[in-house]
């Protein structure tokens, strides 16, 4: 499940095709044979979520409660959703028994709509408000000209057109690159290191460096980096520099430090740039990190918390970062 965590706050949207422009604007991608549910007015953040809609109407079911279980911990009080679909019966089932979940644990539905290619339908009836199917054709839109994506533009997203490219976006394509990596890991791995104290306090001083210079690693020093997160209290010294108000360019440090990472090692460095995505709000690039660093180490427990984490639409605010170097050696 894709689960970013907080919605813009400049966005309003008033029409169907406001929330047909905010989904991409928010995901950073237009999603396709998916579920999307837009949350408003719970007891904390707001959240927003996307699951794939399977083929199978027989799996509707557990997608659904997937969905509605987050809504009613953190107590939403509105939801649209939107379903994305080459195919709009099973996509309308889908819709239908969403709002009938939602509605069951009193959750206002204030919008269903199914979109099919470059047209949407609104399921809902007026005098029947669990949605009910109707027989249009759909209305014709184009989200690349609304100012939603115009807005973002302006700010510096980049919305790409499926979730498999943002993924794509996480593997690296200069060979040589990876190549050099290894040899520097290699290299590191040789080494004789002068004690744990002294490489934590290399850590925290070459990640904030570059954090704070939005400067890229050199081969050396990502080699070096990856050679200390082996060691999980090393990892967390760069872990526990993380904040919400860093959180953009820790993710453009790890998300550049994974790119050059032989797929054998990118465990540490795909789950750290996951978990600096969850912090900014990019709930699909932490998804994609998350996947990364299964692919490398299936049973890596950070990648499992932060999944978990996803999965429960935990707020970002409930990120406390420690600094203490002292602490993070000994442990949390």
């Amino acid at each position: 499940m894709t689960t970013p965590q907080h919605a813009p706050k400049t966005l309003r949207a008033r029409t169907p095709e406001d929330l047909l422009a905010m989904v991409p604007y928010i995901l950073g991608f237009r999603p396709d044979q998916s579920l999307v549910m837009l949350t408003f007015g719970s007891s904390g953040p707001s959240f927003h979520a996307r699951v794939d809609l399977p083929r199978d109407p027989a799996e509707f079911g557990e997608v659904v409660e997937l969905l509605v279980e987050p809504a009613c911990r953190h107590r939403v009080e509105r939801v649209v959703v939107l379903g994305y679909s080459d195919d709009p019966e099973p996509c309308d089932e889908a819709l239908e028994l969403m709002a009938l979940a939602l509605l069951a644990e009193g959750i206002e539905v204030v919008e269903l709509l199914r979109v099919t290619g470059s047209r949407w339908s609104s399921l809902m009836d007026r005098g029947h408000p669990s949605g009910r199917r109707r027989a249009d054709a759909g209305t014709e839109f184009d989200d690349r000209t609304h100012p939603f994506t115009v807005q973002g533009v302006v700010e510096g997203r980049v919305t790409l057109d499926s979730r498999e490219e943002l993924a794509d976006s996480l593997v690296g394509t200069d060979f040589d690159a990876v190549e050099a990596v290894a040899a520097a890991v290699e290299a590191w791995s040789a080494s004789s290191p002068d004690g744990r104290s002294i490489e934590a306090q290399w850590v925290q001083d070459v990640v904030a460096g570059h954090v704070a210079g939005g400067t890229t690693p050199t081969t050396s020093e990502i080699g070096r980096l990856l050679v200390a997160c082996r060691d999980l209290a090393l990892r967390d010294v760069a872990w526990g520099l993380m904040s919400r108000e860093t959180s953009e360019q820790h993710v453009e440090l790890w998300r550049e430090v994974l790119r050059r990472t032989p797929a054998e090692l990118q465990a540490a460095p795909a789950s750290l740039l996951g978990f600096a995505a969850w912090l900014a709000g990019h709930g699909a690039l932490a998804w994609c990190a998350v996947d990364r660093a299964v692919l490398a180490d299936p049973d890596y427990s950070m990648a499992t918390l932060l999944g978990d984490a996803l999965d429960r639409a935990v707020p970002p605010s409930s990120w406390e970062p420690m600094t203490d170097l002292a602490a993070l050696l000994r442990g949390r």
